[in-house]
Parts: C-alpha cells; sequence; structure tokens
C-alpha cells in the first residue's frame, strides 16, 4: 500500500491517509477482507505518529470502510450496504466544493473555474487515452 503524506499540505495528516486508503478502497486496489498495516507498521514506514495513524483509521472505521478486530488488526470492510458510484460522488463533491471555495477566495469567477474544470477533465482524459 503506497501512501504518501505531506507535511506542507493544508490537510492535516490524519485526512490525508484516510482519504488515500478510501480511493484504494473504491478502486477495488484494497478488496474486502483484506488487512491493512498495522498502525504502528503504518507510523513507522510514514514516520509519523502513531496517533495520527490510529486517528485515521478511526475516521475510516466510523465511515464504514474498515472494522477492526481487537487484537487483529483492521479490515476493509464489505462495501454492500453503499454504493460505491454513490461514495464516489460523495469525494468528488467534497473535492469540488473545497476547490469552489479556493477560487472564490482568489477572486475566480464561475466561467474561469468552469472552463479550468473542462480543461483538466480533458487533460486526464486525453492522457489516459495515451496510455
Amino acid at each position: 500500500m503506497n501512501i504518501v503524506v505531506s507535511n506542507s499540505s493544508g490537510q492535516p495528516i490524519y485526512e490525508q491517509i484516510a482519504r488515500q486508503i478510501k480511493g484504494l478502497i473504491l478502486r477495488g486496489e484494497l478488496e474486502e477482507g483484506e488487512a491493512l498495516p498495522s498502525m504502528r507498521l503504518l507510523a513507522k514506514d510514514l514516520q509519523i505518529s502513531v496517533i495520527t495513524t490510529k486517528r485515521a483509521y478511526e475516521e475510516l472505521e466510523r465511515e464504514g470502510f474498515i472494522h477492526t478486530m481487537a487484537g487483529k488488526g483492521c479490515y476493509v470492510s464489505s462495501r454492500r450496504g453503499l454504493s460505491l458510484d454513490q461514495e464516489q460522488q460523495r469525494q468528488v463533491e467534497e473535492s469540488l466544493r473545497r476547490a469552489v471555495s479556493e477560487a472564490r477566495n482568489c477572486g475566480m469567477e464561475l466561467e474561469q473555474l468552469a472552463r479550468l474544470l473542462r480543461e483538466l477533465y480533458l487533460e486526464s482524459t486525453e492522457g489516459k487515452d495515451k496510455k
């Protein structure tokens, strides 16, 4: 599992970890029942506090992405109760809300933001076609 954290990001490290693990689950890279690294091992690998990894895992568990088995570790939960499409849409909406807020903070107009979104979307689509 490849998790990358940034101390210079405006987002707390536990949120960065949780977001990346959610993405791995939603894309099917982590499957139902698959064990996650122990909190201590992940903390050591990322060179962060165990408290930070614990908080990330607690958030993932609260949102139903993982479950903890006492003394055994954390595992990817069954996602049967939640539509993956709905969850993915919720995550995209959350990211777009942050982008809209950032755009407003720097005075960007709706038309500029829409144009930028379209350019970025097309750019990412073209990149996939070239692979």
